[in-house]
This record gives structure tokens, C-alpha cells and sequence, in this order.
């Protein structure tokens, strides 16, 4: 059961307001024609219309019309690291898209931005200078704090761009980034009775700097996006997958496992050995262990790195997954039987030898 409300329905868009009648002209004798108040002479000055519902900046309204061309897929060439700021905006442009209809071509003409740079932002094919894509959050009703912290952080770790570019392609904006916003309070409350246990999921395969940057880009993530974490069927199994997915796209993986034997050395097992030469035999049992690991699927994978590694109890395992206990604890006897068949197989049949 979801632990947090669900969020506050968007308001319906409020219907367009009347266009004026159009001007008197002569009438013919078989049809009547109601009258309509004149126009003013002159050129008609249309006034700027206030923001669509759940955005912040001022896009024009305007009348039903043929819808836009919808929005294509993410460019499959998008890192990680792109794709944690870059889903969240896309999820708030469908959002508008949805409630209001907007359009690329509408939301580019109130930027003065061209369709195709904006199409290029949104699929990824462009990796945008923060001067854009601040105003593109700005209209989208986007947490911009946040967001620079993710596109700055993809910016010098994953698209080789060097820090003056990315000190450039802010310095119009360096108001806002110097601004720290406060995060939603039931975020921060997330926070602070998950980040324990999320940081030792992340401490088994990362080290000190990579785990701290994981667990910081999870909660900028579910920042941008935690009104969608709020409405999943479990806001606790929608975080731990955006935190699996920032690990996992920092840890070493050989042939498409990933390798962890760096965190040998930091088990509860080795804490509490003084002997070394009980050490050194533990550390073997251990990497070997973590080999056989390696092979879990994911859900059998985390719940052994939490139970194995850490100690935790099946219950605290399932909160910080968020998956139902039964599962956690018919899933760790599946990964116990598994892992006792490639660690203590059974020895070969000899010749000789009672069936």
C-alpha cells in the first residue's frame, strides 16, 4: 500500500472565452443576421492570455486544432545520466500535452525557440545549453534546482563537456542556480527514513564519490518526478528503481553482470574477523560468493546484498525495495538454493557408490 496521498487532480483547462461577432456589413433579404457589436477601427491588439493549467510560464492559448505530432522515443544513443533529467521533463510536457494540448510548435513559439531544436531537446538527439532548457522548465512547471544539479552533473560525466561550457551556457541564469528551493516536505520525509538504507544497497557496489552521486541524482530524480512516485502503486518500489538504475549505471559489469568484489572488504562478516589468516579464507569464500551473486536475477540480487552483506532483517529488506515480504522471503530462498547448488555442489557419482 502506497504510505503517501495521492497528488491533487490537475484542473480542467477553463473552455476559451467567446471570439468577437464578426464586423456589421449589409444584409441580404432572405436571411437574417443577428447584430453584433463593432469592432474597434483599427488593428485588434490580442492580449496575452495567462499560463495553460500546470505550468508556470505564459503559453498562448489558443482554439482546438489539429493535434501535434506526438512525441517520438528517447534517441537510444541517451546515457543514464541524460536520461535522469531528461524523463522527467518529457513526462511534464505529456502532462501538458494532455491537459491542455500543447503543442511543441506552441510551446517553441512562446520561447521563440524553433520546433526542431525543441523536438531535439525532448528526444535527446540535442544536449541543450541550461539557458534552454531552464526556459523549457520554466514553462513546463519543472523544479529547475534540481534539474540543473542532473543536467550538470551529465554534462561533465557523460557528454564530455568541458566546465566552461557548462559555466557559459548557465552564466544567464546564475541567479537562479545560486537559489536553493526546498523540496516537497513529504519528499524530504521519504528521505530521511530511506537514505540509510539506500546508501548501503549503493556502498556494496560503488565507492565513497560514485555512492554519494548515485544517492544524490535518486532524490534530485524523485524531486522532478514525485508526483509520479506518489501515484505509482508503491512510492517506496518506484524510488528503489530509480536508485537500482542510478547504481547500476555507475557499477563495472563483465559480460552484463555486474562486478562488486571491491565491497569484499567492507561485509559484516570481515568486520568482526581479527585473525588474518581467517580474514584472508573469508575474503576468498566472500569474492567467490560475490561471483555466484552476480548471476541473481535483480530482485534476488538486492534482496541477498541486503540480507548477506548488510544483516538486515526480511522486513526491513522489504520496506527499502518496497516489495510485498512474502516475495522478499520466497525470493531468498530461491537465491539460497541457487547459490548453495554453484557453491556446494554435490560431489560426482562414483563408480561403486550405493545409488
Amino acid at each position: 500500500m502506497n504510505q503517501f496521498d495521492d497528488p491533487p487532480a490537475v484542473p480542467d483547462e477553463p473552455p476559451p472565452s467567446g471570439e468577437p461577432g464578426p464586423a456589421d456589413g449589409p444584409r441580404t433579404s432572405t436571411t437574417q443576421v443577428r447584430d453584433h457589436p463593432k469592432e474597434p477601427a483599427g488593428p485588434a491588439v490580442m492580449d496575452r492570455p495567462g499560463p495553460l493549467p500546470g505550468t508556470q510560464g505564459a503559453i498562448p492559448a489558443r482554439r482546438p486544432g489539429r493535434p501535434g505530432r506526438p512525441l517520438g522515443p528517447i534517441a537510444a544513443h541517451v546515457s543514464s545520466a541524460h536520461r535522469a533529467w531528461l524523463g522527467p521533463v518529457r513526462e511534464a510536457y505529456l502532462a501538458a500535452a494532455l491537459s491542455s494540448g500543447l503543442t511543441m510548435s506552441r510551446l517553441g513559439e512562446t520561447l521563440y525557440i524553433s520546433k526542431p531544436k525543441i523536438s531535439e531537446l525532448l528526444s535527446g538527439k540535442l544536449y541543450p545549453r541550461w539557458e534552454l532548457l531552464h526556459d523549457v522548465a520554466m514553462e513546463l512547471g519543472v523544479s529547475v534546482w534540481p534539474l540543473y544539479r542532473l543536467w550538470r552533473h551529465a554534462a561533465l560525466e557523460t557528454e564530455n563537456k568541458s566546465r566552461t561550457w557548462v559555466e557559459k551556457s548557465s552564466a544567464a541564469r546564475t541567479t537562479m542556480t545560486a537559489t536553493r528551493a526546498t523540496p516537497p516536505i513529504d519528499l524530504s520525509a521519504f528521505r530521511e527514513i530511506t537514505e540509510s538504507g539506500y546508501r548501503l544497497y549503493a556502498g556494496v557496489f560503488l565507492i565513497a564519490g560514485a555512492c554519494d552521486a548515485a544517492v544524490q541524482e535518486t532524490y534530485d530524480q524523485l524531486w522532478l518526478s514525485w508526483n509520479q512516485a506518489l501515484a505509482s502503486h508503491d512510492t517506496r518500489r518506484y524510488a528503489f528503481t530509480v536508485l537500482r538504475t542510478a547504481v547500476m549505471a555507475r557499477t563495472p559489469h563483465i559480460d552484463g553482470r555486474p562486478e562488486f568484489s571491491e565491497a569484499a572488504f567492507d561485509t559484516i562478516a570481515l568486520q568482526t574477523i581479527t585473525d588474518a589468516d581467517q580474514a584472508a579464507d573469508q575474503i576468498a569464500e566472500t569474492l567467490a560468493l560475490f561471483k555466484a551473486m552476480s548471476r541473481l536475477p535483480d530482485n534476488q540480487l538486492d534482496i541477498m546484498v541486503l540480507r548477506v552483506l548488510h544483516g538486515m532483517t526480511d522486513k526491513d529488506v522489504s520496506h527499502i525495495l518496497g516489495l510485498p515480504l512474502p516475495t522478499v522471503r520466497s525470493d531468498e530462498r530461491h537465491a539460497i538454493r541457487f547459490l548453495e547448488d554453484i557453491l556446494s555442489p554435490p560431489p560426482p557419482f562414483e563408480e561403486g557408490d550405493q545409488p
